[in-house]
Formats: C-alpha cells, sequence, structure tokens
C-alpha cells in the first residue's frame, strides 16, 4: 500500500474530512497514512491534529519533511488559504514527489507562477484544480459557444475558481478580453477569447453550478452540474500518483490564475 501525506494548515475542514473516504472507496493502492497541519486546532469545529489523526487512523508528524521522507505521494490541503501553498510547496516539492495542490491553487498569478518554477527546479510532477474540472456534464458541452456559466458559495474569492475553471477547459482558448460587473455582493463576469469565443460567469452566493450554451448549428444546452465530480477527482488524482502525467494541460491552470487575477481586481486581462 503507497502512503499519502496531507499537508494542511488545518486538518479537520471539508477536503481532509472526506478525501481519504473517498480514495478508499476505489479500492486502490494508496491511502492517507500521514498528516502534518500547521495550526493545532481547527477553527471549524475545534478538532485538534491529533484527534482528527486518531479518527482517521492517520499518523500525526511533527514536520513536514518527516511527513515527506514516510510517505509515497503528497496532498497539499489548506483549500480555503491558497495564500499557504507557496510556503508548502517549498517544503514539499524539494522531495520531487508526485504533489496535488488543492484548489484555490495559488493567491495570484505571480505566486502560481513561483510554484510552477519550484516544481520545475525540483524535478516534482505536481498538478493542482477545481474538481470542477471533471464535472460530467462539461463533456457534453465541449465544442460549444456563448457559455453562461453559473455558481454560487460562501465567497466570490474563494468560489469563483469553479466557475473559472469550467469557463477556461470549455472555452480551450486563451482570454484576450474580460469585463466584471458588480452586483453588490454579486459579480458577472465576462470573457473573450484570442479567437472570439465567448462565456459569462455569474455568481451568488445561493446559485448553483451549471452551463448553457449555444452549439453547433444554432441549439443550445444546458445542464445543472449534479455528477460526483469529487469522485471523479480523486480517480484522475491515483491515476497521477501512479503515472506522474497531468491529464490536461497545465497552462490552463496558470490561466485559470491569470482570469482569476483580472476577477478579483475588476481589471482588464493583462
Amino acid at each position: 500500500m503507497k502512503k499519502i501525506g496531507f499537508v494542511d494548515y488545518y486538518i479537520s475542514e471539508w477536503h481532509a474530512n472526506n478525501y481519504p473516504v473517498w480514495i478508499d472507496s476505489l479500492g486502490c493502492d494508496y491511502k492517507v497514512a500521514c498528516a502534518w497541519a500547521e495550526l493545532e486546532i481547527s477553527p471549524v469545529d475545534g478538532l485538534s491534529t491529533e484527534q482528527w489523526c486518531e479518527k482517521f487512523d492517520v499518523k500525526q508528524c511533527g514536520t513536514i519533511d518527516e511527513l515527506c521522507k514516510e510517505c509515497d505521494v503528497i496532498v497539499i490541503l489548506a483549500p480555503s488559504n491558497p495564500e499557504k501553498h507557496l510556503a508548502y510547496a517549498e517544503a514539499v516539492l524539494k522531495y520531487g514527489k508526485p504533489t496535488y495542490i488543492d484548489k484555490t491553487f495559488a493567491p495570484d498569478l505571480d505566486t502560481a507562477k513561483r510554484i510552477f518554477e519550484l516544481a520545475e527546479k525540483h524535478g516534482a510532477p505536481f498538478f493542482s484544480t477545481s474538481a470542477l474540472r471533471f464535472a460530467d456534464e462539461l463533456e457534453a458541452l465541449s465544442g460549444g459557444d456563448n457559455f453562461i456559466i453559473t455558481g454560487g458559495g460562501s465567497s466570490f474569492e474563494e468560489y469563483c475558481v469553479h466557475t473559472i475553471e469550467m469557463a477556461v477547459k470549455l472555452l480551450g482558448d486563451k482570454v484576450a478580453k474580460t469585463d466584471v460587473i458588480r452586483q453588490g455582493k454579486q459579480r458577472i463576469c465576462s470573457m473573450v477569447t484570442e479567437n472570439g469565443k465567448k462565456a459569462t460567469i455569474i455568481y451568488a452566493s445561493n446559485l448553483g453550478f451549471s452551463v448553457t450554451c449555444d452549439k453547433a448549428g444554432g441549439s443550445a444546452a444546458r445542464v445543472d452540474v449534479k455528477s460526483n465530480f469529487f469522485l471523479n477527482l480523486m480517480k484522475d488524482i491515483v491515476r497521477f500518483f501512479d503515472s506522474g502525467v497531468v491529464s490536461f494541460d497545465q497552462n490552463e491552470t496558470l490561466e485559470v490564475m491569470r482570469v482569476r487575477d483580472a476577477a478579483l481586481n475588476d481589471a482588464v486581462i493583462k
């Protein structure tokens, strides 16, 4: 059995609480075996790292170095704290082991580029994505245009990565222009690619994930995103751990960060 190590800001959070169960459900040769968290007590539920490790039958490591030496592959979590990812990547990627970095990949594009440079320097295979990239519903919309993508969540800053990831995947081209409209806490973000394809993201805290688009031949399509995209992500992470090969063009990860920067700053894309 190959060992997965979890590196987190605080370990008792939604992703860390669900990933081990989903990975076990795959019946694969990987198991979450070690964990390290910067904060001992989770601000979410007050659970300590020691208590979380007992709950999931995982070894608590005293340092990231200890965890990296003991484990075969690494998952950097801290999904609500992307500002922590660079420091964790600096500690992890030097070991050259396959690493998954949870969403949001980085707080900004410049930091994202620094993580890519670290991985290249150390020869460490890694990837990052929103789980929404792996929604089954997106496959039927490939080749469409004029996308309208909706999504919610507690804040635009944390949750916009999901809709932007879907947009970048569906557009399949570099975004040349963006426009952002604020309506209170709501956001309407439009984008146009270098080849003229268009997508508009609509964010409101209580909106579900959906995609509407024009299809070839003049027909239209609409889907509510309800598939088990997180389990699909787990399958792809395990596949990546075995092969060291990312299943999509990693330039799209930087493109997501570039569009996100513009969306958060009401800026024209650069």
